[in-house]
């Protein structure tokens, strides 16, 4: 029974740990996703509507709310899919990117009515890997489709 009680401290940490790491890999809430989009073209990204078959598929063929790396002819962009909430790619350079950590990193004052999961949902997008885009390099994929902001 004494050994039983010695695990209770070790059992409730390694749930508060998963369920710490399993809200890093939830969606995020619509109201960070609203405010999200203002900080990525704050940042410096560009916005393209996914509105016809080509952004669609596009918009599929990424991961949402992940950045994805892609370099073509040396040139290299973040992606970010946004399929909900503006129906998008986000498209910008390293200099974007490092202005939109920044941004999350130190916000402005916020009014009283923000989220209370926005602190923990902007930290989870800047403690994420970002994911490798070499496989979007296929005639017809996402590369095609952005190529005006290479």
């Amino acid at each position: 029974m004494h050994h039983v009680k010695l695990f209770v401290p070790v059992i409730a940490a390694a749930l508060l740990l998963g369920v710490t790491l399993l809200a890093a890999l939830e969606s995020p809430s619509q109201p960070f996703l609203e405010k999200n989009g203002f900080y990525l073209t704050s940042a410096g990204f560009k916005v393209k509507f996914a509105n016809d078959a080509a952004g669609q598929k596009a918009l599929r063929a990424l991961p949402p709310h992940r950045f994805v790396v892609h370099t073509v002819g040396g040139s290299e962009r973040y992606l970010y899919a946004d399929p909900k909430t503006c129906v998008c790619v986000f498209v910008g350079t390293r200099d974007a990117y490092l202005n939109y950590r920044d941004i999350l990193a130190h916000p402005l004052p916020q009014a009283d009515d923000v989220a209370p999961d926005y602190k923990t949902q902007a930290g989870a997008l800047l403690n994420a890997d970002l994911v490798d885009g070499g496989g979007l390099d296929d005639p017809g994929s996402v590369a095609d489709y952005l190529r005006e902001f290479y």
